[in-house]
């Protein structure tokens, strides 16, 4: 209506509850409002992970892996979508990748539980 002022997201608190669905395992409701975190803010990183990381749950993970490395080009010190792309490629068997990666979240973080883990599993 005429002036009235157009409702303005809380885009942290949006990307929460997409978060928080992500997690449950809500994939569908959680793509939903992750977009809506990123029609607002189109380059909020924690939103792209997080649909990154959606695809790779649906069985895309051609896209998954696609999203995920331009990530961590975007962002090459992010210990957490690093670490997740490396999970990627070991799942698809790209094992030397992985690797590589999971040596750079340790060169990053060295005290890195989950990488220092997953290390054991590189040749």
């Amino acid at each position: 209506m005429l002036g009235e002022k157009p409702v303005v997201m809380d885009v942290a608190a949006e990307y929460q509850k997409g978060f928080q669905l992500r997690c449950e395992g809500n994939y569908r409701e959680a793509k939903q409002v992750l977009g809506t975190v990123l029609a607002q803010d189109p380059a909020h990183v924690e939103a792209l992970w997080q649909v990154a990381l959606i695809k790779g749950f649906e069985g895309d993970f051609e896209g998954s892996l696609v999203d995920l490395q331009s990530l961590v080009t975007a962002h090459p010190d992010s210990v957490p979508i690093r670490y997740d792309l490396a999970m990627t490629q070991m799942m698809l068997g790209m094992v030397d990748e992985a690797c590589a990666n999971f040596h750079e979240v340790l060169r990053l973080d060295p005290g890195n539980q989950n990488a220092q883990k997953q290390v054991s599993y590189c040749p």
